[in-house]
């Protein structure tokens, strides 16, 4: 196997035995195998679109196929086999009616393959169209490559997201065939790919609107809410990962049931939306950041539901009690399906859940798009009259490789007279600070999950449109930590605005070369962290 998709991928340059995440060589060659698979379809796609003929189960099934393969969503090498024929079969399907319609399709390559009968050969042939069989490519090329194949698992990831809350536009789908197809292009330039990794930021953006769309359409606008992070006497169920129509569907059918719903990881946000928070029985936080779950899921006394991304292997001490749904998969695991929960909810009634009561630290989360915007005036006078000195952006995915303590240690040395908003489970590693506030603002403002990215987008755009200014110019620094895809997309998203001065770390990803790097550098000044105490004086002076 060969993956170098994430940050902690081993020593910096690629995971060649295991996955550090868990991830097996087989499932890493169904894997490749599965996106070379999705390559032909996008081809295919493609010229039946020109033909005028579009297929939403195929649309459907393109980013769903996409979003498994990324980081810590899907362990199962059966689940990626079965896709893996499904998309062959829906590729052939669209095939036979385009050149029924007279379309010219592509019948060699991607566009052609065939599946192995056995799984083992299956595997030999994802082991030949993994990134290792680009050995020979130039390094450029073939860095640019992979930067949008992983921006396009991003945006594949918020697209099904806003998908399932029925928000869609065409327009995505289309650029997702025309990504995946460009990567088989061998005429494609440097600038070519280059332009094309920026217009998935663009399309990005687009589906970050819909999914914000979805999720505030649906359950309401995020209100600035104080969430317990104690513990509640009674049955309980952890839902972690990210899927709002998951967690809507838990709480419904465990009302009137006597358990208790705990959120986990990027769920935290969730709290805040009015549709959400009227169930009684929703209570509080548990724990911190996916890679913490091992410890923390071994001790809560309920049942556990994983949505999305960000499974890890599951302990033996708590494996009979998590449950997957959705895109999530684990060998062996209890898989939900169609939105019936009931076998996790007879779980949570079987186990003891808490015993006590336990109080514990509160947080504060609901700062998205209209609750700041609700009160910009008073930040915009708070800035004018020099209260408030800097707003910082510090957040995205956490992570278990070390270096990721710069964070806390950041946000703990911000002066008092500056703003810090945050986003997506990079907060974990401050999210229960006592920072107090300015005027009546916080100066810790959670804006929600990584999928609320868009929302973090508008407040600096409607800033800078009230200051009169660019983005760029705005007392802002936007310092984030990557982990996986999602990131990968929003970071394209903010290049493709023309956001300069990015601070990007613990570690630069290991796909991109040093020329692409550079250019990268030259045109958007992106930059390493280095030290907190550095790292401020450059920003503040």
């Amino acid at each position: 196997m060969f993956c170098f998709q994430c940050e902690q991928t081993a020593k910096g340059e690629g995971c060649t035995k295991i996955g550090v995440c868990g991830k097996q060589p087989d499932v890493a060659d169904l894997q490749d195998l599965l996106i070379y698979a999705v390559k032909g379809l996008s081809q295919v796609a493609l010229a039946a679109r020109k033909a005028g003929i579009k297929d939403s189960r195929t649309d459907r099934f393109t980013c769903e196929a996409i979003f498994s393969t990324l980081t810590n969503v899907d362990f199962d090498p059966d689940r990626f086999e079965g896709m893996i024929r499904e998309c062959t079969r829906l590729r052939d399907d669209l095939k036979a009616k385009a050149q029924a319609a007279g379309a010219q399709v592509p019948l060699e390559g991607a566009a052609a393959y065939v599946p192995a009968a056995s799984r083992q050969e299956l595997l030999a042939q994802g082991e030949k169209v993994g990134v290792p069989s680009a050995a020979d490519m130039d390094a450029d090329i073939r860095s640019l490559r992979e930067l949008l194949v992983y921006g396009l698992k991003g945006v594949a990831a918020y697209t099904d997201h806003a998908a399932i809350l029925g928000q869609e536009d065409d327009a995505v789908y289309q650029f997702i065939y025309e990504g995946m197809a460009a990567t088989l292009n061998d005429s494609l330039s440097v600038n070519d790919l280059v332009g094309l990794a920026l217009k998935c930021g663009g399309t990005n953006l687009r589906a970050m609107e819909l999914l914000d769309a979805g999720n505030t359409g649906t359950y309401g606008h995020p209100v600035p809410t104080v969430v317990p992070l104690g513990r509640k006497k009674g049955k309980a169920l952890l839902v972690s990962g990210h899927d709002l129509k998951d967690l809507e569907e838990i709480l419904k059918q465990t009302e009137g049931k006597g358990i208790y719903i705990y959120t986990h990881g990027e769920m935290l946000p969730t709290h805040g939306y009015p549709e959400l928070k009227k169930y009684s029985h929703f209570y509080g936080h548990y724990g911190t950041a996916w890679q913490n779950q091992a410890k923390e899921f071994a001790q809560f006394p309920g049942a556990i539901v994983m949505t999305t991304n960000c499974i890890q292997k599951p302990q033996e001490s708590y494996q009979d009690n998590l449950f997957t749904t959705g895109l999530v998969g684990w060998p062996g695991r209890q898989h939900i399906v169609d939105k019936n929960f009931a076998p996790a909810i007879e779980k949570a009634l079987a186990l003891p859940g808490f015993a006590e009561d336990e109080e514990g630290k509160t947080v504060m989360v609901g700062f998205g798009r209209n609750a700041v915007l609700g009160v910009a005036g008073q930040v915009i006078e708070a800035v004018k009259n020099k209260s408030i000195r800097h707003f910082f952006l510090v957040g995205g995915c956490d992570g278990a490789k070390p270096g990721r303590n710069y964070y806390t240690q950041l946000v703990e040395q911000i002066p008092s007279d500056c703003v810090v908003m945050t986003l997506a489970c990079g907060k974990f590693r401050f999210f229960d600070k006592q920072l107090g506030d300015i005027g009546g603002i916080p100066r810790l403002l959670d804006i929600g999950q990584c999928n609320d990215s868009y929302s973090a987008v508008k407040i600096a755009v409607a800033l800078a449109d009230a200051f009169n200014c660019g983005v760029n110019d705005l007392p802002l620094s936007m310092i984030l930590s990557w982990y996986e895809q999602k990131a990968v997309a929003i970071l394209l998203t903010l290049l493709s605005l023309g956001i300069k001065d990015i601070r990007l770390g613990p570690s630069l990803p290991a796909f991109i070369s040093p020329n692409v790097l550079d250019v990268l550098v030259k045109n958007f000044n992106i930059m390493p962290i280095t030290t907190p105490e550095q790292d401020l004086k450059a920003i503040l002076g």
